[in-house]
């Protein structure tokens, strides 16, 4: 398939896409003549990334941890360096909770005065 169908199909842009390439997080096949042709795991790695991502992983991470994704689908092997990753950012989620909590708790304070 041609990028503009995986654009449809992943629902991520053609641009992003191209720059899921440059960052190394998507090798597409290239035709003779220089096209780039993608298939069934290409959708499943741009899946990854989008669900990565979205979990809050920034690319740079997510390129790491692209080589632990189950071939084929949009899971991942129990490798030791996702359970790593993933333990970092509960902390760093867990903080920002904290820290929006207090936040919170403090507008609360301030609007129910006098």
């Amino acid at each position: 398939m041609q990028i503009g169908e995986l654009s449809r199909r992943t629902g991520v842009s053609v641009r992003m896409l191209r720059y899921y390439e440059r960052e190394g997080l998507l090798r597409p096949e290239r035709t003779p003549a220089g096209y780039r042709r993608y298939g069934e795991a290409d959708v499943a790695s741009v899946e990854r990334v989008v669900l990565l991502n979205r979990a809050g992983l920034k690319l740079a991470t997510v390129r790491r941890l692209l080589p632990c994704a189950s071939p084929g689908s949009a899971g991942f092997e129990p490798c030791q360096e996702v359970k790593d990753s993933v333990r970092r950012k509960l902390v760093e989620l867990d903080r920002q909770i904290a820290a929006l909590a207090e936040s919170r708790r403090l507008l609360e304070a301030l609007a129910n005065q006098g």
